[in-house]
Parts: C-alpha cells; structure tokens; sequence
C-alpha cells in the first residue's frame, strides 16, 4: 500500500481536480489517501518541510511529488517507478 497525503484547503478546484486524479489512479494501484488540511498545524509543518507553497500537495510515502495543479501522468510516472507496474489495466481516454 502506498501512502499518499494531500495537504489541501476549501473551495480549492485544483484539490478537487487532485481528488478526480487520485480516484482514478486508484484503480490501477494500491493507495491509502489522507487529506490534511493545509491550514492545520499538522499540514503547515509538512507544508513547511517540503515547500509546498500552494494547494494541493502531494506526498507519496513522504515524499513530495507536486503541488498546485496536479498531473495524473506525473502522479503515475512516480508510482510506476515506485510500486512498479499498475496492479490492473483500465483503458484511459
């Protein structure tokens, strides 16, 4: 299982869009999603730690990978070279 933290804030459409992309990418590799609050004491300290300047942040086992607008083919770039091959296939549009 992979652990994946997304540090995020209200009416943040790229948190939302981020949400979209983890839901799909979630077919095809096993996550464990936590969302933390950017606002928090918690998601400040890992804002702070990794600089993250902006919602949302992803983190894969405490690493970041990106923040702002994310990328779902960064996102499984990164897992592949992480877990290696997705666990299913889906066809993408």
């Amino acid at each position: 299982m992979i652990d994946v933290v997304v540090l995020s804030q209200p009416d943040c459409p790229f948190c939302d869009l981020a949400e979209q992309v983890l839901q799909r990418v979630a077919r095809d590799y096993p996550l464990a999603v936590r969302h933390i609050a950017l606002t928090s004491e918690e998601g400040q300290a890992l804002a702070a730690r990794h600089g993250v300047l902006f919602a949302p942040g992803i983190l894969l086992d405490g690493q970041l990978i990106s923040y702002g607008r994310p990328s779902e083919r960064r996102l499984r770039r990164h897992l592949t070279a992480q877990a290696g091959r997705p666990t299913t296939h889906t066809t993408r549009p």
